[in-house]
């Protein structure tokens, strides 16, 4: 049956068999800083909505879409067809991915959260089996210029692993959102942005994003 959801100015469209839409998703591509002119690369994008929702921010930036899963790469695909949108979806599991090294501006992932083993996986889709936290660090590394920006979605429950990983490859935390549904509980998600080869110095905030 599948889903469609209309993510100003644009239509986001995905089959069964694709992760849908959620809120993680959303608020991630409202935090991520973003700039006229910059290369922006989703690794493991999906169903293409970050990239719609970047692009609706800034229409004057490169798309570039990384997702190892075929189908949610057509479906990527077509979601920026179908929004006039160019891009190029690269259909490459990360850890063997072609793409050069120092090229993007910013880096963005709304990955899985949960490392093998854990007993909450929640399903292949979040769980750490096919790309594990270092691996994703390792490669966003990689394709950042010094200086290129690493935002990214996680649990707060991971936050040391998050924290220590990221600087293990180079980037440094330099803006963490803490986001809760209501004043009345906890955080249930972070919003984390680095800096390849940054300075030490983290800005921690907190918001209520969700409805």
């Amino acid at each position: 049956m599948g889903g469609k959801e209309f993510l100003d100015p644009y239509t986001l469209c995905w089959p069964d068999g694709v992760f849908p839409l959620g809120q993680d998703a959303l608020a991630l591509g409202n935090f991520a800083s973003l700039k006229s002119g910059w290369q922006v690369c989703d690794l493991g994008t999906g169903s293409g909505v970050l990239l719609l929702l970047l692009a609706g921010r800034q229409p004057n930036v490169t798309l570039f879409g990384v997702e190892r899963d075929l189908l949610a790469a057509q479906t990527a695909r077509e979601n920026l067809e179908r929004n006039g949108l160019a891009g190029h979806i690269v259909p490459e599991d990360l850890r063997q991915l072609s793409l050069p090294a120092g090229t993007f501006d910013l880096v963005v992932s709304n990955p899985p959260y949960f490392s093998v083993g854990s007993g909450d996986s929640a399903g292949p889709e979040r769980s750490e089996a096919q790309c594990t936290l270092e691996e994703l660090c390792t490669c966003a590394g990689r394709l950042l210029r010094n200086g290129g920006r690493f935002a990214l979605c996680h649990r707060p429950e991971r936050l040391t692993d998050l924290l220590c990983t990221l600087r293990t490859n180079r980037l440094e935390p330099k803006r963490l959102e803490l986001v809760s549904h209501d004043r009345a509980h906890p955080p249930s998600l972070i919003l984390i942005e680095c800096i390849k080869q940054g300075r030490s110095g983290v800005k921690i905030t907190t918001s209520l994003r969700f409805p």
